[in-house]
């Protein structure tokens, strides 16, 4: 099978390595922006709420609106792919995904901004699965060796680095231009896309024959839970009845999901690539993958904003070394994994991204950059090297559509791994943070005498400036409420921590169960 046959019977003309490098350069690079936006809004969102005079509950559909939007389309991109070509998917989606951080940038309420970020997070959904598929289609194996490498370290160093940018764009010139700075580059990939890509041709015919009831549910299905997965944890979960509603919703979507998959003429996704065992377990990483990263990205922002009150900027620079971490670890992921069983590569990884959430769990109220600084260079060491080999033992047993279709898949589990991944570790932290106060009150209770001493002292320093000896009985009684739940927050965050700890070790228990290399694809009939 010649490596340039793309869509079966679409055959393009041969393409040179360098011709091959360019057009994966370019989505490569549009993908880096598309996965980057998914979390640069972390670390300003309290700017991004004040400029847009938001309430708490409001914001959080400013990240919650563009993975909702991400998530549904990642599985949908292989049939578009398929009936438009990837150039016109691609650039397409490239100019939309400019246009929607234009927009973001000039958003003037809350409610424009969550239709301009799901537009973006749409379009920028459509990049991220076709470049997985291009980059294992246009290259033989020989050629194919750092594809993966590449693949991995833009997939998580870009939503790693996303906070870190951010911050600093936030600090110093203003949130505005978080989505800004998308504007230069994402005008060069769609010009550079439309001019470059030309890898397969479009089958418009396809739309003809789309299966809309499978597309709808797919949408309901995916949107409802991401949905679900957001906002379920602030609003106590099925005591909601909008959560409830939507729960429901997606269940039953899912459900007739799963009998146009199986018996639709046109499936909108196929789900054939999970008959690959190889692939399944790869999926099962991919998830766990997913469920690390994106949780742990989005802890530690957290902590330092509520413990230690750190600004977007302190935010940033305290975490950018992860991606530095990740960037030499991509290097060392690319050299063993040619060498190397992916079993012997996930046996170091798993264990060390363990290790290092194990170290975080010993966090107090006092941690900043360095008491950071060993656990998320172990971090960001480790992520590479279950990465790496997850991408190429999931895409290497593939070929024609079916690589589409698994591609979209593979991308949608790590995607769904970090909803939930997410959605758990804020109702842990809730559910510690609750128990964590409890006990520390009773301990006060049970041991009032060092309470009463500090409470003393308290005061005596407060009737010094305040001359109201009630007064001054309320204030010292908040500040002491005050550090108890600091005290409760910061325990909470170490139980966090150690449950994911205690999950990632679990996980590598099905190494075992894994392969080595993709098992031979399943026959693409259509």
């Amino acid at each position: 099978m010649n490596s340039n046959q793309i869509n079966g019977s679409n055959i393009v003309q041969p393409l040179s390595k360098n011709q091959k490098m360019l057009i994966f350069g370019i989505m490569a690079f549009g993908m880096f922006l598309a996965l980057l936006d998914t979390q640069i809004v972390a670390a300003s969102l309290n700017d991004i709420q004040a400029g847009l005079l938001a309430s708490p509950d409001e914001i959080s559909w400013v990240q919650t609106a563009y993975l909702m939007a991400e998530i549904v389309m990642i599985p949908f991109s292989a049939f578009l792919a398929q009936a438009m070509s990837t150039r016109f998917l691609f650039s397409i989606s490239a100019g939309l995904f400019t246009l929607s951080s234009f927009a973001c940038g000039f958003a003037w309420n809350i409610e424009s901004m969550t239709i301009f970020r799901a537009i973006q997070g749409f379009t920028g959904g459509a990049m991220i699965p076709t470049v997985f598929a291009v980059g294992f289609l246009l290259f033989d194996e020989k050629e194919r060796v750092i594809i993966p490498a590449i693949l991995g370290m833009v997939s998580v160093l870009a939503p790693t680095l996303g906070p870190t940018i951010g911050g600093i764009i936030t600090s110093y010139i203003g949130w505005h231009w978080i989505f800004f700075i998308n504007i230069i580059p994402g005008t060069l990939v769609t010009w550079f896309a439309y001019q470059k890509i030309q890898v397969d041709q479009a089958n418009f015919k396809l739309f003809k024959k789309i299966d809309w009831i499978h597309l709808f549910a797919m949408i309901f299905a995916l949107g409802c839970l991401q949905y679900v997965l957001e906002e379920g944890p602030q609003v106590d979960w099925f005591n909601d009845h909008t959560i409830a509603i939507c729960a429901w919703i997606s269940l039953v979507s899912f459900c007739l999901f799963l009998e146009r998959s199986f018996f639709s003429a046109n499936p909108i996704v196929k789900l054939t690539a999970f008959k690959n065992s190889s692939f399944l377990f790869a999926c099962i990483f991919n998830f766990v993958i997913g469920f690390g990263l994106y949780s742990s990205t989005y802890l530690v922002p957290v902590y330092l904003v509520t413990i230690r009150g750190f600004s977007s900027l302190q935010i940033g620079l305290t975490v950018f070394v992860v991606g530095i971490a990740q960037f030499f670890s991509t290097i060392i992921a690319a050299k063993l994994s040619e060498k190397a069983d992916a079993r012997i590569l996930f046996s170091i990884g798993l264990p060390l991204f363990a290790y290092s959430l194990w170290l975080m769990s010993n966090m107090n109220h006092e941690w900043g950059f360095s008491e950071f600084l060993v656990p998320q260079i172990l971090r960001g060491l480790s992520i590479m090297l279950c990465i790496v080999p997850s991408v190429n033992v999931a895409l290497s047993g593939f070929k024609n559509m079916e690589l589409r279709y698994a591609s979209g898949l593979f991308n949608l589990m790590r995607n769904l791994g970090g909803a939930i991944g997410i959605a758990l570790v804020n109702t842990w932290l809730q559910d510690q943070s609750r128990i964590s106060h409890l006990r520390l009150s009773e301990n006060l209770g049970i041991h009032p005498q060092q309470f009463n001493a500090t409470f003393l002292q308290l005061t005596q320093q407060l009737s010094q400036i305040n001359s109201d000896s009630q007064q001054t009985l309320v204030q010292a009684m908040s500040i002491l409420e005050k550090v108890v739940k600091q005290q409760a927050l910061s325990l909470a965050f170490d139980q966090v921590f150690r449950l994911m700890a205690i999950m990632f070790f679990i996980a590598t228990l099905l190494i075992p169960f894994a392969k080595a290399k993709g098992s031979t694809a399943p026959k693409d009939t259509h």
